[in-house]
């Protein structure tokens, strides 16, 4: 279940870092290690989706880079 390691670029954590301050850094690892957690969880029990989230979603604005 976990045989992929998780490694953050630096770059990626300088400009994390640049939008984020320590409590929201956090806030947003702990969020992530929580989704992670349950993907994990229910892919090896085979726990699929109930269809709850089904077309609830709301989509991100185009990154300006």
């Amino acid at each position: 279940m976990t045989v992929t390691p998780v490694e953050i670029p630096d770059d990626l954590f300088a400009d994390l870092r640049k939008h984020f301050d320590d409590r929201q850094m956090v806030e947003l690892t702990s969020t992530i290690a929580w989704e992670n957690y349950r993907a994990r969880y229910n892919h090896a029990l085979g726990i699929e989706s109930e269809g709850f989230s089904k077309d609830a979603y709301c989509p991100l604005p185009a990154a300006h880079i």
